[in-house]
């Protein structure tokens, strides 16, 4: 098949620069799940400024996917990874690991062995907890 004369022949990287070009300021991207993973229980993502993200990975028994660009990280976890929990903050909960405001998709900085993509969210949690100083929510008082 030979192009239309007079028209331009679009090749992939065209097409992908001219679709980046028609996103509006502030719409949301999603963190993909890398090629060869899946995902059965769905995808969020937890998200803390940067200067927490080496501190909280040491702390971790598995580290699944991680993404991360000059200010924040982003850690996948399963769907409905917020039930009951009360993240503490800064931390942001993602539903959908949906990720606002960003130029681009954050960059794939840590990439587990195996085809689940997903941080465990309690030892998540908990580590985000220790390193903001924050008491997990069943163990502050409940008041009457």
């Amino acid at each position: 098949m030979s192009p239309p004369r007079g028209g331009r022949v679009l090749n992939l990287d065209t097409l992908a620069r001219l679709q980046s070009g028609l996103r509006t300021p502030g719409q949301a991207l999603r963190l993909p799940v890398p090629d060869g993973m899946t995902a059965p229980l769905g995808c969020d993502a937890v998200a803390v400024p940067a200067r927490f993200g080496p501190l909280v990975m040491p702390r971790l028994p598995r580290v699944g996917c991680v993404y991360a660009d000059g200010t924040t990280w982003w850690w996948l976890v399963p769907s409905d990874s917020d039930h009951a929990l009360e993240w503490p903050a800064p931390a942001h909960y993602a539903t959908g690991a949906v990720v606002p405001d960003v130029p681009r998709v954050p960059d794939l900085i840590h990439r587990p062995d195996g085809t689940l993509p997903y941080t465990p969210p309690i030892p998540l949690y908990l580590a985000l907890c220790r390193v903001t100083g924050t008491a997990p929510a069943w163990s502050r008082p409940v008041s009457a």
